[in-house]
């Protein structure tokens, strides 16, 4: 049936009740829980796009779905913003107008999330500048080619192409590397990735809930099935994303899912999810892979959030913990080296 029977199935559904509200969430992440109602898993099913035209009209909406632009979005966090290029690869340069927090010569270098396929562009600098503004650390955030036009490896190309040219103005142990979902798994990725090259890595890993398996293997993905609230299902476009991004290359290959890959000689990592997150299981068993080779590891586990949550719900508690949070782990490790 395709995308839009998929959006005409959910404009359609009455569903069942309202999912329980968690007592433990804050006042914001309960509000949102009531206002969203119940998630309608078989009608995100059917949103499985089949070609480059289908893709091309999900990405437009989901673009056009964002409540402000990402210039509203800098001008109300008061970042400074400058568009460049870095061996060849498009970037974001953030800068917090108010007084700077830490030295000069550190950077944080952010990898935008999107199920590896949205939020190209601007869009994709959004999270950097909401970690630039709460840390007072500049950020430089990769807009790396995506598919159906450039599936992988050119992500993870991308990636390392820009790190490599930064290590000529920057120390690695200077560098903070990150980002939220894709965003996390393509950071794990391209760890493993600048390991294989004999790249130094960076201070510290900033992995927001990472979507770390593409293959549907962890328990949540089954669990939390029409519980988390953004994703609701893998069986839909995560799934037709997943194999839009692998191409011709094995779900299982540690550059696509960094899971299956060797975790020794990484940095310490700050990772967050929450209990209605359907990448909750990635994020556990990254955390776990990490402290079974003794990295450092925060993992930061949310009540009642769903996938991500805690970057949009810009008002609640949640949002500030998990970036006051990541300043203070950004910063201790950047002193410590």
């Amino acid at each position: 049936m395709g995308v839009v029977a998929g959006f005409w199935a959910a404009s359609q559904y009455l569903g069942p009740k309202a999912p329980l509200v968690p007592a433990g969430a804050s006042s914001e992440i309960q509000q949102a829980i009531q206002a969203a109602g119940p998630v309608n898993v078989a009608a995100l099913k059917l949103m499985r796009p089949q070609t480059d035209s289908q893709w091309a009209m999900l990405k437009k909406r989901v673009a056009t779905s964002l409540s402000t632009t990402f210039e509203e979005m800098a001008l109300e966090l008061d970042v400074a913003v400058e568009r460049d290029l870095i061996a060849g690869v498009p970037v974001h340069w953030l800068t917090s107008k108010k007084e700077r927090h830490s030295p000069a010569k550190v950077l944080f270098v952010y990898i935008h999330g999107g199920a590896y396929v949205f939020m190209g562009g601007d869009d994709g600098a959004r999270e950097a500048a909401i970690i630039t503004a709460a840390s007072g650390i500049d950020a430089l955030s990769i807009d790396y080619r995506m598919p159906p036009d450039h599936p992988h490896p050119a992500a993870v190309d991308d990636v390392q192409r820009v790190y490599a040219e930064l290590l000529k103005r920057y120390p690695a142990n200077a560098i903070v590397m990150g980002g939220t979902s894709a965003g996390g798994g393509l950071t794990l990725a391209a760890v493993h990735g600048l390991k294989a090259a004999g790249l130094p890595v960076p201070a510290a890993l900033y992995l927001g809930t990472p979507w770390a398996d593409l293959t549907k293997s962890g328990d949540s993905l089954y669990t939390l099935e029409g519980i988390d609230r953004n994703l609701g299902t893998y069986d839909g476009i995560l799934g037709a994303a997943a194999m839009l991004y692998a191409g011709d290359t094995p779900l299982t290959d540690p550059l696509l899912s960094p899971i299956y890959g060797d975790f020794n000689g990484f940095p310490p990592s700050y990772l967050v999810t929450g209990t209605r997150d359907l990448f909750l299981s990635d994020t556990v068993r990254v955390a776990q892979k990490l402290r079974a080779v003794g990295v450092e590891v925060q993992l930061n586990v949310f009540e009642g959030l769903s996938h991500a949550e805690y970057v949009t719900a810009n008002d609640s508690p949640e949002h500030r913990q998990a970036y006051q949070g990541l300043t203070m782990f950004m910063k201790k490790a950047l002193e410590q080296n």
